[in-house]
C-alpha cells in the first residue's frame, strides 16, 4: 500500500464520511471566524455580535437535528469518524443537540441582561461558541488525545469568561484562580494519558479496552502476577480522573467553583454549571464504557501507532486486529459476564466515581447552608448535583458487566437529569442576573418580599428551587427517582450505601433551598428597596425557561423517551 493510496483513502473518509457528520461543529467554527472578521474590519454596526452568535447557534442546532425528526434517532448507527478520534452515535447526537439548544438560550439571555455589549460582544460570543465547540468534542471523544483537546478547548475560554467583566477585582481574581487550577489539572491529566497510552500501546478507547482484556488484569493481581503494570494503569486512571473531576467541580477538585461563581457574572455561571457539567458527564460515560466494555468496533486500529501500510490495510478491511468474536472464542469474553477480564477495570472505576460522588454530594449540600450570597450558594448546589449525577454513571458501569439493558437505563436517567437541570439552573441564574441589574445586589437577604414586587418571577424561582430539591410534582423529581432506581438495580453494598446517602442528601438540601423560598415569599420587603420591575422581555424569558420545570414534571414521558433512544447504541 503506497502513500498515494493511503492519502486518497484518508481524504475519502474525511470528505465523504466524517465532515458531513461534523456539520454542527463546522457551523460553530464558521460563526467564530465570521465574528473575528467582523471585528477586524470594524463592521460590527452592520452585523451586531448578538445577531451573528444567535444565527450561528441556530444554524448549528438545525444541522444537529436528525433529518427525519427527533423520533428518528433509532436510525442513527454508531460510526467512528476522523480515523477513530471521534464517534458519532445517538448519545453524541443527543448531547450535541442539548449543548447547542442551551447555546441558543444562553445567547438570548446575554442580550437581555446586556453583559455582551458592542464593545466586547465579539470577544464574549467567540469565547462562548469556542467553549461550546470544545464541549461537543468532549461528548463524542473516542481517543485520549481528543479527550484532552476537548477539555482544554472548553476550559481555556471559560477562564476568560469568568473575568469578562472589566474593572472588577473579584472577577479578575476568580478568573486567575480558575486558570491556575485548570493549568495544574491539565498537566496531571496529560501525564496520566501518557501512562495509559504507554502501557497499552494505544490512545484509542475501544483498542485500549481490547488490550486491557488481553492483559488479563485479574491474573496480574494474583500472587506472583505483574502488579507493577496494574499500579501504573491505576495511577494513569487516577490522573486522567483529575481532569474530569476538575470539570465536574467534584470534591476534592472543587476549590475553584465557589470563588469563581461568586466573582463571575451570573450568566457565565449558568454556562459553567449547565453546559460544562453536561459535557464532562458525557465524557465520563465515554471513558467508563470505553474502557470497561469490549466493543466490536470496525476501525479500532486506526488510532493506534501502526505503520502507514497497516493503517491503510485496516481502513480497507474494516476489521480490528483482535475482534470481539475472537476474544469470546479464546475464552477472554463470555456471554454471561460480558467481558470478565475487564471487571477489575470496572470495579476500579465504580469505586472511584462512587466515592467522589458521595463526598461531592454531601459536601456541596452541607457547605451551602451558611452561604449568604445567592451565586455562592448555587455554586455548592452545583457541586452537590454533580455528585448526584455521578452516582448514575457509577451505577451504569457497575451494571455494565451484568445487565446491559439496566446499564442503558442508568445512562438514560443521567440524560434526563441533565436535560431537566438545564432549565432549572438556566432559569435560576437568569433570575439572579435580571435581579442583579435591578437591585445591584446578589445577597439572599435582599430578595426578601420579592413575591410582592415581582410575583411571577418569585413564583418561577420558587418552582425552580423546589425542583432542585427533587420534590414532586416538579420535573426535578423524576431524574432523581431514576438515579435512585439505577442504584437499587446495581445492588451490592457500595451501591446501596450510595443509595442511602443520596436519599439523605435530598432531605438535607431541603433546608437551604427552602430558606431562600422563605426569604422570597414570607420575609417582609425591606423599606430601603424601591419597586422592582423586570420588564416584559426578561419576565417572558424567565417564564419560557422555567415552564418546562413544571411541564416535564407533569408530563415526563417525552424527555424519558428521547433519553432512552439516545442510549440505544452504547453497546
Amino acid at each position: 500500500m503506497n502513500l498515494h493510496t493511503l492519502v486518497d483513502s484518508l481524504l475519502s473518509d474525511t470528505l465523504e464520511t466524517s465532515l458531513p457528520l461534523f456539520r454542527p461543529e463546522l457551523a460553530l467554527c464558521g460563526t467564530i471566524v465570521l465574528m473575528l472578521l467582523v471585528r477586524v474590519f470594524r463592521c460590527d454596526r452592520l452585523l451586531p455580535p448578538f445577531l451573528l452568535a444567535f444565527a450561528g447557534s441556530v444554524v448549528a442546532l438545525w444541522l444537529a437535528l436528525p433529518a427525519e425528526g427527533l423520533a428518528s434517532w433509532a436510525a442513527i448507527s454508531p460510526q467512528e469518524i476522523f480515523t477513530g478520534m471521534l464517534v458519532h452515535d445517538t448519545l453524541s447526537a443527543y448531547v450535541r443537540i442539548f449543548l447547542l439548544a442551551f447555546a441558543v438560550l444562553f445567547v438570548v439571555l446575554t442580550q437581555l441582561t446586556g453583559i455582551a455589549d458592542r464593545e466586547n460582544g465579539q470577544d464574549f460570543y467567540t469565547l462562548v461558541l469556542g467553549a461550546t465547540l470544545g464541549m461537543c468534542i468532549m461528548a463524542s471523544a473516542n481517543h485520549l488525545l481528543t479527550i484532552f483537546l476537548g477539555i482544554e478547548m472548553a476550559s481555556v475560554p471559560s477562564y476568560v469568561l469568568a473575568g469578562i467583566v472589566k474593572g472588577r477585582r473579584r472577577s479578575s481574581e476568580a478568573a486567575l484562580k480558575y486558570a491556575i487550577y485548570g493549568a495544574g489539572t491539565a498537566g496531571v491529566m496529560l501525564y496520566g494519558i501518557s501512562l495509559l497510552a504507554g502501557v497499552v500501546g494505544s490512545a484509542h478507547l475501544p483498542t485500549i479496552a481490547h488490550e486491557l482484556a488481553a492483559l488479563d488484569i485479574s491474573s496480574m493481581l494474583a500472587p506472583g502476577g505483574d502488579s507493577s503494570t496494574v499500579m501504573v494503569l491505576a495511577l494513569g486512571g487516577l490522573m486522567l480522573g483529575v481532569g474530569l473531576a476538575f470539570k465536574l467541580s467534584a470534591v476534592p477538585f472543587h476549590f475553584w467553583c465557589p470563588d469563581v461563581f461568586e466573582g463571575a457574572p451570573a450568566e457565565v455561571n449558568a454556562f459553567l454549571s449547565v453546559a460544562s457539567k453536561a459535557a464532562a458527564l458525557t465524557l465520563l460515560v465515554r471513558i467508563g464504557f470505553g474502557l470497561g466494555f469490549v466493543h466490536e468496533t470496525p476501525h479500532a486500529t486506526l488510532a493506534t501507532n501502526q505503520p502507514p501500510a497497516a493503517i491503510a490495510q485496516v481502513s480497507t478491511t474494516a476489521q480490528p486486529p483482535t475482534t470481539f468474536a475472537a476474544l469470546k472464542a479464546e475464552g477472554i469474553v463470555n456471554e454471561s459476564t460480558a467481558d470478565q477480564p475487564l471487571s477489575p477495570v470496572r470495579n476500579f472505576f465504580v469505586v472511584l466515581v462512587a466515592l467522589m460522588a458521595i463526598v461531592s454530594c454531601t459536601f456541596g449540600n452541607l457547605a451551602a447552608y451558611g452561604q449568604t450570597n445567592i451565586k455562592r450558594m448555587f455554586a455548592y448546589s452545583t457541586i452537590a448535583h454533580a455528585g448526584f449525577m455521578m452516582m448514575a454513571v457509577a451505577a451504569a458501569v457497575a451494571l455494565l458487566g451484568r445487565d446491559p439493558s439496566q446499564s442503558q437505563a442508568a445512562i438514560a436517567a443521567l440524560l434526563i437529569y441533565i436535560t431537566i437541570y438545564l432549565f432549572m439552573n438556566l432559569g435560576a441564574f437568569a433570575v439572579v442576573a435580571f435581579l442583579r441589574n435591578e437591585m445591584q445586589s446578589e445577597e439572599i437577604e435582599d430578595y426578601a418580599g420579592l413575591i410582592r414586587s415581582c410575583p411571577m418571577t418569585a413564583v418561577m424561582m420558587t418552582a425552580i428551587l423546589v425542583s432542585l430539591i427533587g420534590l414532586p410534582p416538579l420535573a426535578g423529581f423524576w431524574p432523581k427517582l431514576r438515579v435512585l432506581q439505577s442504584l437499587y438495580e446495581a445492588g451490592g453494598p457500595l451501591m446501596i450505601t450510595v443509595l442511602v446517602i443520596a436519599g439523605l442528601n435530598t432531605a438535607i438540601s431541603l433546608v437551604y433551598y427552602l430558606r431562600v423560598v422563605k426569604v422570597i415569599c414570607i420575609d417582609p420587603e425591606p423599606d430601603t428597596r424601591g419597586p422592582i420591575s423586570l420588564g416584559f422581555l426578561p419576565a417572558a424569558y424567565i417564564l419560557v425557561v422555567s415552564l418546562p420545570v413544571i411541564i416535564f414534571g407533569i408530563l415526563p414521558d417525552k424527555v424519558a423517551q428521547w433519553a432512552e433512544q439516545a442510549t440505544m447504541h452504547l453497546f
